[in-house]
């Protein structure tokens, strides 16, 4: 199976049913649609994201 260059970026195969990451950045939607389409094909189905700041860093909090 090909491995995207975002796995690493995205790391749903570790996140559970309930938990999250979050991902810094500056294009906030860029990231949201790269990391659900990275959801799809991980077959995580349930996938949500929503930008967020934390630690007064902006970027996307991804969870499931």
């Amino acid at each position: 199976m090909k491995q995207s260059s975002y796995s690493r970026l995205f790391p749903w195969q570790q996140v559970e049913k309930g938990q999250g990451f979050f991902v810094p950045c500056l294009d906030l939607e860029n990231v949201r649609l790269k990391g659900l389409n990275e959801a799809l094909s991980q077959r995580v189905f349930y996938a949500k994201a929503y930008p967020a700041v934390r630690n007064g860093l902006i970027g996307v909090w991804f969870y499931r």
